[in-house]
């Protein structure tokens, strides 16, 4: 018999008691070993934070599979934990690389080659993906030689999601407890559906993540008192990473047993990028405009969806609001017909989605400024307001 509902929830407590306790700490060590991040025309801040929360989020990690593996209730999905094991290793792979990229600023192919490492760690441990739907095609079983790639290709465009993302206080966290919590419980109802080849620990790393993001974030919300830097990113990335490859790459093919059978077709990878939608989007748009100006995709910018909240008026923890809120919407429109057996409903998410947009572009903060702006040209020399032919 597997794990209950609340024996998952029970490990997600723990993990985030366990992240509470440790970033205290983690933060007093940082200071007195300088690791911080000081100001600079990127950032938000005014003030040098300690950057190395991820160290907390690895030690959270740590705990909740000990205690996982030590309850027994878990036996059932975990097969011998190996491959825990091996997500708390690759875990730790990509702390160093970001802590190291943190202190040392490392350049982007020694990143890359860490991340690629770590998912050989993955691969090593057997936390890959054994299929591969493509939507509206087939089923298509990874061999040998894919499965590298694919773990690869999964592990980097989840960290570097992720990374890009963490640029407002409690911004990334909020949205990978949102993002992991939906998934947990999408990937819970699988189980209970028979619809997961077992053993398959991805319900209980994506209930860990929620509870490592919980437990991190009263630190790291506005006005933050620790940063997760690059290594809690990474960290992150790759946590979801390998959740939603064992869930999303084990699903029994041609299972479509339940009412949302639609979405259960689409689901096993679609719908955790769909989750994930805003630093999914967000990646994409950084990697576009990067390109049509002729930049290298590594360079920083502040053209991120947070950076625009911001310009367009709203203050630090509006923007991350909204931010969780599109998060919040997107779950929810995956979750309704998991959770219910009921084919979605269109119309209360997309009215969710109209009052987001017309709270972001019509919040009085944002007319204000827009005021400002206008009154400023008027109010600016002519001389100033006309170029040169």
């Amino acid at each position: 018999m597997g794990p209950s509902l609340g024996d998952y929830l029970l490990i997600g407590v723990i993990a985030a008691a366990a992240t509470a306790v440790a970033t205290p700490f983690v933060a007093y060590a940082a200071r007195v070993r300088g690791w911080m991040a000081e100001p600079n025309e990127r950032s938000v801040h005014v003030l040098a934070i300690p950057n190395v929360g991820g160290v907390a989020m690895v030690i959270g990690l740590a705990v909740a599979m000990m205690v996982a593996a030590l309850l027994g209730r878990f036996d059932a999905v975990l097969g011998g934990g190996r491959e825990l094991l091996g997500v708390v290793i690759a875990a730790v792979v990509v702390l160093a690389i970001g802590v190291a990229d943190d202190l040392m600023d490392l350049p982007p192919p020694a990143k890359v080659t860490g991340i690629v490492g770590a998912a050989l760690v993955l691969l090593w441990f057997g936390v890959t993906m054994f299929y591969f739907r493509v939507p509206f095609v087939d089923v298509f079983v990874l061999s040998g030689d894919w499965q590298p790639v694919v773990t690869v290709v999964w592990l980097l465009g989840m960290t570097q999601a992720i990374n890009l993302i963490d640029g407002l206080d409690g911004l990334a966290a909020g949205i990978v407890a949102i993002a992991s919590a939906a998934f947990f419980l999408y990937a819970w109802r699988l189980g209970e559906l028979d619809l997961l080849s077992q053993p398959n620990p991805g319900p209980l790393i994506a209930v860990v993540t929620a509870g490592i993001s919980v437990g991190f974030l009263p630190f790291n919300f506005n006005p933050a008192r620790i940063f997760m830097g690059d290594g809690g990113a990474f960290v992150l990335g790759l946590l979801m990473a390998a959740s939603t490859s064992v869930v999303g790459g084990r699903a029994t093919p041609g299972s479509q047993e339940f009412v949302g059978q639609t979405f259960f077709f689409l689901a096993p990878l679609v719908l955790p990028l769909l989750i994930l939608g805003v630093p999914v989007l967000d990646t994409l748009f950084a990697i576009v405009r990067r390109i049509s100006k002729r930049q290298a995709i590594d360079v920083a910018d502040k053209g991120h969806l947070h950076h625009r909240l911001m310009n367009l008026g709203h203050g630090h923890r509006r923007s991350v609001a909204i931010l969780w809120a599109w998060t919040l919407v997107l779950s929810g429109f995956v979750l309704y017909p998991v959770l219910t057996d009921q084919n979605p409903t269109y119309l209360p998410f997309g009215m969710a989605a109209i009052g987001l947009v017309l709270f972001t572009v019509l919040h009085p903060s944002v007319r204000r400024k827009r005021t400002e702006e206008i009154e400023a040209a008027l109010d600016r020399p002519a001389a100033e307001q006309i170029r040169p032919r």
